[in-house]
């Protein structure tokens, strides 16, 4: 029996997909393996073209929380049309909730980090090996062990620089995936990643990190000057003036407290990004506590002097209905977010979604308060915030009823 390797080419997980295959194109007993990639628009068309009666389809499938009902529909499909299709599901809700991938139609689910679980799932099912229908590896990856993207395909991206999270704040699935004890890419091999890519011609280099300011930090908490420094001057080495940085910025961000006079100077004398995105979420310093955030409200302000002070534009990123939040909460959070519009932030607008395995994943979805509506409304007009907050707190409670449903 031949087997043909399918993943689902959603652009939402487009970053998981390269890393995974990059993982697959370093093992030598999957280098035969044909590899398809079902596009978003039309998945189903695309496997009615590649189903034969001489292979067995391994149709692979990464995705969120807030993709569920997509998937759910998806599988729902798949499993109508072509019920001899082995499917896999992975990333962070199969991660975190993988029985209720299991009660979609998955297979097999993989939790958890995927660079060596995958390849071991695909080359036991091409082997005829029994597996359980949750697999997952215990031991943490070495990052510089793996190249993070596909070379075979072309497919590159951020570099993960970074992985975990130390301050495990309760709204968050990172540390749970990824753990509390940060690793670090080494900046060698960050630096043969660039190489690789500015060989392309790829020279736009962005990053994944929960904080971009403590790379190369023993412990996640404290900055290590140096070593940012480094992997930042050897990559404007590799690039030139014609290649550009972007640190602390989308896709990763930074928190609070790391934003000095001196990280803001290693941006400006190495990156190219004017802007910086900082991670505040709550005006309420009860309500940072209260999510084990770890930082106070003083640092979001500081922060965001510092950065709009030395000519950088401050995205402040803010979570609306966190749990335990009440009126006075939710005063003060306005508050902030005036005070911060003053100083020359934008805001970034979230609504709190309880994400599997998390600590807040009983508590019910956020709802945006009627005083934060009349502030959003007062200032959309302006152009100091932005963000997808209201189709969030929808789809949060859309998947609230569901999983409440389902549990009864």
């Amino acid at each position: 029996m031949s087997y043909k390797l399918v993943f689902y080419n959603s652009k939402d997980n487009k970053y998981s997909i390269n890393a995974l295959l990059g993982a697959v194109e370093e093992d030598q007993n999957l280098e035969y393996i044909p590899i398809y990639f079902a596009p978003e628009k039309d998945p189903i068309s695309f496997l009615k073209k590649i189903v034969d009666d001489k292979s067995q389809i391994i149709f692979c499938i990464s995705f969120f929380t807030t993709q569920f009902f997509n998937i759910k529909n998806l599988i729902e499909n798949v499993k109508e049309e072509f019920p001899e299709i082995i499917l896999i599901a992975g990333g962070p809700h199969p991660s975190g909730n993988p029985y209720s991938a299991l009660k979609l139609g998955f297979d097999i689910v993989i939790r958890g980090e995927g660079e060596k679980a995958f390849p071991n799932v695909i080359n036991k099912l091409i082997n005829g090996m029994r597996l359980k229908s949750i697999y997952e590896e215990k031991q943490r990856i070495n990052l510089d062990d793996y190249f993070s993207f596909s070379k075979k395909f072309g497919r590159f991206g951020p570099i993960e620089i970074s992985r975990g999270c130390p301050y495990v704040c309760y709204f968050c699935q990172t540390p749970q995936i990824f753990g509390a004890n940060v690793r670090h890419r080494s900046i060698s091999k960050v630096l043969e990643i660039v190489e690789f890519m500015s060989e392309k011609n790829l020279k736009d280099i962005r990053f994944i990190t929960p904080n971009a300011f403590s790379y190369g930090s023993s412990d996640g908490k404290n900055i290590n000057l140096q070593a940012i420094e480094e992997l930042l001057s050897g990559i404007r080495k590799i690039i030139g003036k014609e290649g550009r940085i972007f640190f602390g910025s989308f896709p990763s961000e930074v928190r609070p407290e790391y934003v000095t006079e001196e990280t803001i100077e290693i941006i400006k004398t190495y990156a190219d990004n004017d802007n910086v995105v900082i991670g505040a979420q709550s005006g309420s310093q009860k309500i940072l506590d209260l999510s084990h955030r770890g930082h106070k409200v003083a640092d979001i302000y500081r922060a965001v002097e510092v950065t709009a002070k030395n000519g950088l534009k401050p995205n402040v990123d803010f979570i609306f209905g966190l749990p335990y939040e009440e009126e006075a909460d939710i005063e003060l959070t306005t508050e902030v977010i005036l005070d911060l519009i003053k100083l020359g932030a934008k805001i970034h607008a979230h609504t709190f979604m309880p994400l599997p395995q998390t600590p807040f994943s009983k508590f019910p979805p956020g709802k945006i308060s009627e005083e934060i509506k009349k502030t959003i409304n007062k200032l959309i007009p302006k152009g100091v915030i932005f963000g997808n907050f209201r189709e969030q707190e929808k789809l949060a409670w859309n998947l609230y009823n569901y999983f409440s449903s389902e549990a009864l």
